[in-house]
């Protein structure tokens, strides 16, 4: 089986650095272009299922990739991004009290004000992988998921062992699409962070 893993279009806090976390903002104009270059580009790919987060900005890029696709986009809350809690809507560079911040030192992350943690994060993306996908091997051939960021990165992290310390270390710009595999019960990453688009635009 394989699996398109995309990131959603670009969003106005996107463009200004905020952290967006689970707050559910739209995509812009940009944002459903660059979902619609994506969709150009996957145009032959035959999917058999598809999954999204149900933040609207992954949902309506989901939708733009599957086009005229007689394939229901089934959404799941698992694939929410990190709910960044009291930080969610601030700047990339506002950083705790202490000088933590979620992407400055994400092996040492302390969530604020309801937030979620990198391991929680990451035990809802394995759930989400063991119990919708590994039964879905054999049944379907081509799978794409739409979702974000970290939530993203948390499942190419755990595939690939990369430690919490380098939770950032893959670029994933928006509408990235990352290609993983699934044979014998074990997922594995082929590509990551293909753009369908001009990356210099």
């Amino acid at each position: 089986m394989t699996i398109y893993l995309m990131r959603h279009g670009e969003t106005d806090w996107n463009r200004i650095g905020r952290l967006q976390g689970q707050s559910d903002i739209p995509l812009n104009e940009f944002g459903i272009e660059l979902a619609e270059k994506t969709a150009e580009g996957l145009k032959d790919v035959r999917f058999d299922a598809a999954f999204s987060s149900p933040l609207q900005r992954a949902m309506v890029t989901a939708r733009i990739v599957i086009g005229e696709r007689d394939v229901a986009v089934e959404t799941d809350d698992r694939l929410k991004e990190i709910h960044f809690g009291a930080y969610e809507g601030k700047s990339f560079g506002a950083g705790q009290p202490d000088g933590e911040h979620p992407l400055a030192r994400p092996e040492s992350y302390i969530p604020a004000g309801g937030g979620e943690s990198i391991r929680e994060a990451k035990a809802r993306a394995k759930a989400f992988l063991e119990d919708r996908l590994l039964p879905m091997e054999g049944k379907a051939d081509r799978v794409l998921i739409v979702a974000h960021g970290a939530i993203n990165r948390c499942i190419l992290n755990t595939i690939s062992g990369i430690p919490d310390r380098d939770f950032w270390k893959i670029s994933l710009p928006n509408c990235a699409v990352s290609v993983l595999s699934l044979e014998g019960g074990q997922f594995r990453v082929l590509e990551e962070s293909k753009v369908y688009y001009d990356s210099n635009i």
